[in-house]
This record gives structure tokens, C-alpha cells and sequence, in this order.
């Protein structure tokens, strides 16, 4: 069996405040630990490490709710790893830092090297400013200071496009700032940032404060997937939603539960036979928006491929 060495990823974040139960300095080492490939105690498929995302986000929900599930199923362990989100589980895919990954599709570049267990959940951007702003359409953020997400998170590749879709240009017409979510909550309440862009679920437990408000992304629909592709759907967030909150519109993303092409096809089957047969026990908390948990919606991965051990899975299942 190999050690493989599992770089930080978030070294190079402008914050090196603790994340999750094992905080931004911590995932090094514990990476090396996870990095056993092949000798996970549920059974002979081993250790899947699984890129997820920050403490309080959709991502890191949902991985956790798999590792749990596959530690009761005992057919694959699952270790998920706190990281800042699409871009930097798609990096850390790559250089084998992580065996599987959460990402959005519109973050997945055509030269990567990525296979797909399945489609999984939708994302919605959600674009928040605080109640007694005077921001009241996207229109307003002229001159404005924006956080789009951490730097290696979904949100900051999906944050440019929306501002391009609105007529901005990032960092000319609009000053982007990058923090992770919390941090991002907090600026934004302090009146450091005036706005902040979240990509996740509904509700997002740290965006669910009476001061803040989402504006409606109706307009941006239609640019968006005229310049960017069809990936982007038009979506609801209802008035329950937040506390105090209204209905608005706003764009959908789905992502997707990608694999290295090294992942053994036993381990993926093994994960696949958990999203289709334990889905019920696979939604988070912030999963109000739309799940594509069965058969027929986990399989519509587009132009990502899907891992020899998933298909077959899925033709197992439905032919």
C-alpha cells in the first residue's frame, strides 16, 4: 500500500481560521493519514478521500452524511476533507490529493482528467446584502465591493460570469473581495463588503440572519446561458426559505460527485449503490432545492464521463 502525501490546500487562503472538526492547519496531516488507499476497516475497497467543502455549506454537509452512511453500510469508508470548494476539490483531483470530489459543473474544465459518480444535488447563487441596503437589484452593485467566495471555491468562478452577465466588469466596475462564507457573513454585517455571492443550498444555515436580504437573479438567466452554456437554470427560492425572507428567482447549478479515473471500480460502485439506495438518509439540511437522487437524474453527468464502476452500477439497476 502507498502513503500518499496530501498537500493543504488552503495554505495559500488570505485566513488560516480552523474549519470543521479539523480545521484549514490540520488537513495536511490528516490527509497523509486518510492516504491509505486500500486499507479502510469497512472492507477490502479501502479509504475514498472525498473533496467536500467549508463547515456550514451544502458540500461539507452532504459528504459527511456519505461518510455516514457507508460506515453503517460498511461497504466503503469514506473521509471527507475540508477544503474552499469546486475549484480547489478539481485541483486537488487532479494531483491525487483526494480519490473523489464535489464540484459545480460549470467549474469543470474540458482538459480535466475527472470521471463522474453521478449528479447529484442543484446549487442555487444566492446573492445577499444587508436589510437596510440600498442595493435592490444586481444593477445596483456599480461601484460596489463584492465577496464572491473564496478564492478556489465554485462561487468565485460563477461570481465573475454573473457579473459579466450584468454589464461589470470584476475588479473595474465592481471591487471583488474572496472569504470563506463565515467570514464573508461577518464583513458583510460589519459593512466591510456590501454584497456577497454563496453558491449552495437553501436554507444555508449562515445565511439565515434577519439582517440580510437576497436579491432576485431573474434577469441574469437568460444572459448567462447565452454566454456561458446552458448549465445555468432559472430557479426559485421560496419566501420560507430565511427568516423574514421573500420569494426570488435566482440561477441553478447543478453539480456533480466526480472521481479520479484511478478510483478502483469497486469503490465507486460501492458509492453509487449508496447514493441510489440510501438517498433518503443523503439530505442535508440546506437541500430545499432541487435533488437528483435517482437513477435517471444521477446519470445526467453531460460530457463528464461516468467511472466504469458507476455505470455499471447504474446498469445493474435499470438496464
Amino acid at each position: 500500500m502507498n502513503i500518499r502525501p496530501h498537500a493543504n490546500p488552503l495554505t495559500a487562503q488570505p485566513s488560516s481560521r480552523r474549519l470543521g472538526r479539523r480545521g484549514f492547519l490540520g488537513l495536511a496531516a490528516a490527509g497523509v493519514a486518510a492516504g491509505i488507499v486500500g486499507c479502510g476497516t469497512n472492507s477490502g475497497v479501502g479509504t475514498v478521500r472525498l473533496g467536500s467543502g467549508e463547515p456550514g455549506g451544502f458540500y461539507n454537509a452532504f459528504a459527511r452524511l456519505l461518510a455516514e452512511v457507508a460506515d453503517q453500510a460498511g461497504t466503503v469508508r469514506i473521509d471527507p476533507i475540508d477544503t474552499y470548494g469546486s475549484r480547489t476539490n478539481l485541483t486537488m483531483l487532479v494531483r491525487g490529493e483526494v480519490d473523489a470530489a464535489l464540484a459545480l459543473v460549470d467549474s469543470i474544465e474540458g482538459g480535466e482528467q475527472v470521471l463522474a459518480l453521478g449528479r447529484v444535488y442543484e446549487n442555487y447563487l444566492q446573492l445577499a446584502v444587508r436589510v437596510d441596503s440600498p442595493i435592490r437589484r444586481v444593477a445596483d452593485l456599480r461601484g460596489t465591493r463584492v465577496n464572491l467566495g473564496a478564492v478556489g471555491s465554485g462561487a468565485a468562478l460563477t461570481g465573475e460570469r454573473l457579473l459579466w452577465a450584468a454589464g461589470f466588469e470584476p475588479g473595474v466596475d465592481v471591487t471583488v473581495e474572496h472569504r470563506g462564507l463565515r467570514d464573508a457573513v461577518a464583513a458583510l454585517d460589519a459593512g466591510e463588503v456590501d454584497a456577497l455571492l454563496w453558491a449552495g443550498g437553501v436554507p444555508t444555515g449562515a445565511l439565515a440572519v434577519p439582517r440580510l436580504r437576497l436579491l432576485d437573479l431573474d434577469e441574469l438567466a437568460a444572459p448567462l446561458r447565452g454566454r456561458f452554456g446552458h448549465v445555468y437554470d432559472r430557479v426559485q427560492i421560496p419566501a420560507d426559505a430565511y427568516p423574514g425572507g421573500s420569494a426570488v428567482h435566482t440561477i441553478g447549478v447543478a453539480n456533480l460527485l466526480l472521481a479520479a479515473p484511478s478510483l478502483p471500480d469497486a469503490a465507486a460502485a460501492a458509492i453509487v449503490d449508496l447514493l441510489l439506495s440510501r438517498a433518503d438518509a443523503l439530505v442535508p439540511a440546506e437541500a430545499a432545492g432541487t435533488q437528483f437522487l435517482d437513477a435517471r437524474s444521477l446519470t445526467g453527468t453531460g460530457s463528464i464521463a461516468l467511472h466504469p464502476g458507476a455505470a455499471e452500477v447504474y446498469r445493474r439497476h435499470h438496464g
